[in-house]
């Protein structure tokens, strides 16, 4: 069983890895507007930090960048948090429901759920972006 996650793993990690190179560099070179993201915020150290990120306007590159950023994280810990449950065959933390919504709409339901919740701005950013989706989709036995 470890055989078949080494693959997606390694593939997801490399992703993830290349995508945050490639984040910090433009980051850098870009410069942030006085009313957009800091390079600073492009750390996601907590569920705050990925919510500025996930509720940037995109009006400049670096808004571009973070709703990128933002996108990218969810989209990598959502398909994380599936390999891992059912490798581990274990029950998932949240059922999203048939059809999904779109990834725009998870995004907006994050951020609504974040301003409903400030408490949870200092929890790490998987966990927040988890609770939410508990919450909003949570599995019916």
């Amino acid at each position: 069983m470890t055989m078949r996650l080494a693959a997606p793993f390694a593939a997801l990690l490399a992703a993830g890895l290349a995508s945050a190179a490639v984040t910090a560099a433009f980051a850098q070179t870009t410069g942030a507007p006085p009313d957009g993201p800091s390079q600073t915020v492009f750390q996601v150290r907590t569920t705050g930090d990925l919510v500025r990120l996930c509720e940037a306007v995109p009006n400049t590159t670096t808004g571009i960048a973070a709703l990128h950023f933002c996108h990218g994280f969810a989209v990598g810990a959502y398909q994380y948090h599936q390999i891992v449950s059912a490798a581990e065959n274990k029950r998932p933390l949240f059922c999203p429901p048939n059809p999904q919504p779109s990834r725009d709409e998870a995004i907006a339901g994050f951020i609504g759920w974040a301003q409903k919740n400030p408490s949870q701005m200092e929890t790490p950013p998987v966990e927040g972006m988890f609770r939410y989706l508990a919450q909003r989709y949570p599995c019916r036995a």
